[in-house]
């Protein structure tokens, strides 16, 4: 693929953002679409502002694009009403321009594994209604390449964690409270292992799949580092700040800190994820392409490093 090609990220959340610079230091010719069009930019990208809730709106926020990367998501108690709708005005996107498709997907259509490993392999089996929308997507993109209609390839990632990394269970809820001395939550049995995405593994991983369409046509896993349970992570991050945690261990979904009700009324159904093993594999990926994931000492160390910066910022 020519560096000089377009490749268009929509959504400028962590993932979207990161992805961005990530293509920007491959050498391409970025454009990241949000419906602000503002905000913090990665150097050498394009942010403009665009809606892709209508076929046209994609249209012209992908116009003369060679990739598209979908990285949009919206609030939990709005994904089943809105996320069908930009899939559908999305894929007629890259459809009518033809543009290859690269999709940031979830772990969600696989359902309650009961603890076993997630491969590509591992059957979609979910119940919530959330997890069903997903996998109705992906299959209705899956169809799309088989059908010749557009080139698509979906990555799928663990919780996402890292620099810039607010709305996640290893997030805003637990890197401030460990920096200050105040609450720190953690989600259901945390002696259960469970995986996580350095966002930066997921930048890298889309913007490879952007760049090897030989790829294209099924579901990657995106690389992740061997999972660990929540309790050795949280004594990470014990030892690296040098001081106990202040810790509330939540046994069901409530109201708290960063998460409120509607959030948690909403999450409620997937909170599976924390009362039985969430071990996503990622060896078929970095066989593949040679991507390792990052070590995840390095991932909340770097973690630290950047609420370190966020925490000064919000204080002054």
């Amino acid at each position: 693929m020519n560096a000089v090609d377009l490749h268009v990220v929509l959504g400028a959340g962590p993932a979207g953002s990161t992805l961005a610079g990530e293509l920007a230091r491959r050498g391409h010719a970025v454009r990241l679409v949000d419906r602000s069009g503002t905000g913090p930019t990665p150097g050498g990208v394009t942010r403009v502002r665009g809606d892709v809730g209508t076929v046209e709106g994609a249209r012209v926020a992908i116009k003369g694009a060679a990739v598209v990367y979908h990285c949009v998501n919206v609030a939990y108690h709005l994904q089943i009403d809105v996320m069908p709708a930009i899939q559908h005005a999305v894929l007629g996107a890259v459809e009518a321009e033809g543009a290859r498709l690269v999709v940031l997907d979830t772990l969600y259509p696989y359902g309650e594994t009961h603890g076993r490993v997630m491969t590509e392999d591992t059957p979609w089996n979910a119940t919530s209604a959330k997890g069903r929308m997903r996998a109705a997507l992906d299959e209705q993109y899956l169809a799309a390449h088989r059908d010749g209609r557009a080139r698509v390839v979906l990555g799928r990632s663990a919780d996402f964690v890292g620099p810039g990394v607010l709305n996640s269970t290893l997030g805003g809820a637990v890197f401030p409270g460990a920096l200050t001395g105040t609450d720190v939550l953690a989600l259901g049995d945390i002696d259960l292992p469970h995986s996580y995405t350095d966002i930066r593994n997921v930048a890298a991983g889309l913007a490879t799949l952007g760049e090897r369409p030989d790829g294209d046509g099924r579901v990657w896993h995106l690389p992740t580092a061997p999972a660990r349970t929540t309790r050795e992570i949280l004594q990470q991050i014990e030892r690296a700040v040098g001081h106990p945690l202040k810790l509330t261990t939540m046994s069901e979904p409530r109201p708290f800190g960063p998460f409120d009700e509607v959030f948690m009324g909403s999450y409620a159904e997937l909170f599976y994820q924390h009362t039985e093993a969430q071990v996503m594999d990622s060896t078929a990926f970095q066989d593949a392409f040679g991507i390792e994931p990052i070590a995840l000492d390095t991932t909340l160390d770097d973690a630290l490093a950047w609420y370190r910066s966020f925490l000064a910022r919000t204080q002054h």
